[in-house]
């Protein structure tokens, strides 16, 4: 139902998450993840276990949240949230057709796959059907987390896999977005260039994934503040999630969460926004931020109404 709800009435929606590294809640530069842990760059390290955001994310009612765990040693941590929040949580990360079932069992709402499901660099369609088959299309998403790369002059963004290191040969495109929709419910997709640097999202994917996707989707990677939420409803024109991470409050950054829970509870947006940006356009970033600044002061004089 939440989802319907949402994605019918076309309305961005922030998503939370727990990304685990070593057992602890980071967050990370999504291109420095490598085999060798010495070479992550952290941006933040919570001395709050996993369990305690899980907790959080529940209370708040927030829904779709996903916990990635970036490599070994995270699956008591993974585990802890799961309980902590059953049903309310996906989970990736090392997520293949042997265990998928384990993690759903666990109370997973749903499993994140992206690296089983490709062989020497090419999405083995084979995999994904047969995973599918055995979790079932409503409990998959499929992370498309992607490189940008020129092609032809243009830019083209391809899916990338092991920890973001191993660029393949699927490209995000129309035809192949709609083939993967046969066998999954949701794309979860981390712009891996621009994960966890905070200077800025990647507008063109963003733009390029509305055109192209017809069931609920993901954004994550360069979000810096709050008016990140309405920029990708702009966008978008709704039919985009984004997940913020490095710079939320309760991660060390500047954006608060409240806020962000109350940008869910009380559909902003279709409060405030005046227009529209048509697909293919650019927004006036300064006239969005000067919309939503307003909205939100007169928000906070008045009192937030139901």
């Amino acid at each position: 139902f939440f989802f319907e709800h949402v994605h019918m009435s076309l309305r961005t929606s922030f998503r939370p998450c727990i990304d685990l590294h070593n057992g602890k809640v980071k967050q990370i530069v999504g291109g420095s993840l490598k085999d060798d842990s010495s070479e992550v760059k952290t941006n933040f390290e919570s001395d709050k276990d996993a369990a305690y955001y899980a907790t959080m994310y529940s209370r708040d009612e927030l829904h779709g949240g996903h916990v990635i765990m970036l490599g070994p040693g995270n699956e008591e941590a993974a585990m802890s949230a799961l309980k902590a929040y059953p049903n309310g949580l996906q989970v990736g990360g090392g997520i293949n057709i042997d265990n998928a079932c384990k993690w759903l069992e666990a109370g997973a709402s749903h499993v994140i796959v992206t690296s089983s499901i490709f062989t020497g660099g090419e999405l083995d369609w084979d995999k994904l059907k047969a995973l599918s088959e055995k979790v079932g299309k409503d409990k998959l998403v499929l992370d498309l987390s992607c490189r940008r790369v020129k092609k032809g002059g243009w830019p083209a963004w391809f899916v990338a896999t092991d920890r973001w290191q191993t660029v393949t040969s699927c490209e995000i495109n129309q035809e192949t977005i709609t083939k993967l929709e046969a066998y999954c419910s949701e794309f979860l997709v981390h712009a891996a260039d621009v994960e966890g640097l905070q200077q800025g999202m990647d507008e063109d994917l963003i733009k390029r994934l509305a055109i192209h996707v017809s069931i609920p989707t993901t954004y994550a990677g360069g979000a810096k503040d709050l008016t990140d939420l309405p920029l990708v409803q702009q966008l978008s024109k709704g039919k985009i999630d984004l997940t913020i991470g490095s710079a939320l409050d309760i991660f060390g950054g500047n954006v608060s969460y409240e806020e962000c829970v109350m940008f869910n509870k009380k559909t902003l947006v279709g409060s405030f926004s005046k227009n529209e940006v048509p697909l293919g356009k650019s927004p006036d970033h300064q006239a969005i931020w000067g919309e939503y600044a307003e909205y939100l002061e007169g928000q906070r004089t008045h009192g937030w109404k139901d």
